[in-house]
């Protein structure tokens, strides 16, 4: 154990020094690193795939990405194209009448030259007012889904198959994917559905999962994984509106009569809970969208300000140091990758079981 331990100590060492070395680009002269900018630039979507970048000893500076296709429409006009050609946002890309260019990871029609013009607002603050076309590009956050949804296909079709195979004794993947099918019937869903776990089942199911193998892909810090995907407050606001269409499309009569015109209350309070109760059917979404997000965007936010002490103090030797709260880190994420897949799938069910449940009215 302890030789395991001192081995990993080593390569996370190892990988810290490669990686100073990698940057030492950005440290060089008086100029100074942007820990803001780095991590910034790695919670956020991306219309590539940033693998790394370097300097060859001739000051050239390479980086390395993969690409991803742009889709854009424009003046009755859709145009597809790969990211390579803005070049990083360096060049500006010309398709038929439509001039494009990558600004900050959005598109922008090209004015000039230059491609971007800017205003002055009221603050100071310079507002890029170029005109955007219709983007409906496959972004880093998208292509990560699409790897998850094959990924969570595969393993459920395989896991099927060998049901049909083997029903009695489960082996392989089947043996380990069960006790989390289980799990998560058992003791998430049937505690507050009951009776109609199964009519549910498939959409909670599909929901834990989808956010469990998304949480554990961004923790993988090289491709294909490290995409903030549960860290972008669009997807998560979306899975939350999922929810909230399961609640209400599926509530009961008595769940809308106690919202609205909720039994053994004066006739003057019944205005007053109303307005109570409708803001808390709004809440209950936005409440799901904030936790997953801001809890999985702050494990990504804290992991990368480590690894910028080691480029702020320009030296390896807080290198060791970095490593072993990294380390502890990342064991943390793991326990909140877990962790928030189990809640929004509790709280989801739970809302759900809300909605359906008939109240005895005395």
């Amino acid at each position: 154990m302890k030789n395991r331990l001192f081995l990993l100590l080593n390569f996370c060492f190892i990988f810290l020094f490669v990686n100073n070395n990698l940057f030492a680009s950005h440290d060089s002269g008086e100029e100074k690193f942007d820990v803001n900018g780095m991590i910034m630039h790695h919670i956020k979507d991306a219309h590539e795939w940033h693998i790394l970048d370097y300097k060859k000893k001739n000051g050239e500076e390479v980086i390395v990405t993969v690409p991803l296709p742009i889709i854009v429409y424009h003046n009755g006009q859709l145009d597809i194209f790969s990211s390579k050609q803005f070049d990083h946002g360096n060049k500006i890309v010309e398709k038929g009448q439509n001039k494009y260019i990558l600004y900050h990871e959005k598109i922008y029609i090209a004015n000039n030259e230059d491609g971007i013009t800017y205003q002055t607002n009221e603050n100071g603050d310079k507002v890029v007012i170029n005109e955007k076309p219709w983007d409906f590009s496959i972004t880093k956050n998208v292509f990560s889904m699409m790897i998850v949804s094959v990924i969570l296909l595969l393993v459920f079709i395989t896991v099927a198959r060998s049901y049909r195979k083997n029903p009695g004794r489960p082996k392989g993947l089947q043996a380990f994917m069960e006790p989390l099918i289980l799990f998560v019937r058992d003791d998430i869903i049937y505690p507050s559905l009951g009776k109609n776990t199964d009519r549910f089942l498939p959409f909670l199911l599909t929901l834990f999962f989808f956010i469990l193998f998304n949480n554990l892909m961004g923790i993988i810090p090289f491709f294909p994984g490290n995409a903030n995907v549960t860290g972008n407050i669009a997807v998560t606001m979306t899975l939350a509106i999922f929810t909230f269409l399961v609640i209400n499309i599926n509530g009961s009569k008595d769940y809308w009569k106690h919202t609205f015109w909720m039994p053994g209350v004066p006739v003057f309070v019944k205005p007053i809970l109303a307005v109570v109760e409708l803001i808390g059917m709004i809440v209950k979404p936005v409440a799901l969208t904030i936790r997953l997000f801001a809890n999985i965007t702050a494990g990504h936010i804290i992991i990368l300000s480590l690894v910028g002490l080691i480029f702020v103090f320009k030296t390896l030797a807080i290198s060791p140091v970095s490593a072993l709260f990294i380390l502890f880190m990342d064991c943390l994420e793991l326990l909140v990758a877990c962790l928030q897949a189990y809640i929004f799938t509790m709280l989801s069910s739970l809302f759900i079981g809300m909605a359906i449940q008939e109240h005895d009215h005395h």
